[in-house]
């Protein structure tokens, strides 16, 4: 038989406590509805809200290092990495060494990753008024401020 520890379980008090008031539960729901609402608006082009994220993070004149890209969106160079795959097998993105760093990659997007970033802009742009016009009693700029504070 297993046996039991000596602290009892959390009360369901507990948990309803945590429930209503936790964070991390609360923004994790959130980004989790606001990045379905994106993800429907970008479903015709087959683009995913992170895959527009990730191109968007290449729209520059210079290609991006890994580092710099993976610290924008907030993720680590191994699941970037696995992102920029799919993106580099439809033809929107290359990668290559970089020529200052042979150690280094450099992201570049194609011409028909700029075209369909191009495309996807009035989808995000409808989306992001929608979602702005849902939260406009929260303070949207502070908003964006205090998730900016968290990260």
């Amino acid at each position: 038989m297993e046996r039991m520890s000596n602290r009892e379980a959390p009360s369901y008090a507990t948990t309803i406590e945590v429930r209503d008031t936790c964070f991390c539960l609360h923004v994790r729901r959130a980004a989790r509805a606001v990045a379905r609402r994106y993800d429907e608006a970008l479903r015709p082009l087959g683009l995913s809200n992170g895959q527009f994220s990730l191109l968007m993070s290449l729209n520059r004149p210079e290609p991006a290092s890994i580092g710099a890209v993976s610290a924008l969106l907030g993720m680590d160079r191994t699941t970037l990495t696995a992102n920029l795959k799919p993106l580099e097998r439809r033809g929107l993105v290359t990668v290559a060494v970089d020529a200052a760093d042979r150690r280094g990659r450099r992201m570049t997007l194609t011409r028909a990753g700029r075209a369909l970033l191009a495309a996807a802009i009035p989808l995000w742009e409808r989306t992001q008024a929608e979602t702005e016009r849902l939260i406009a009693d929260a303070n949207p700029a502070g908003l964006r401020a205090d998730l900016r504070a968290l990260s």
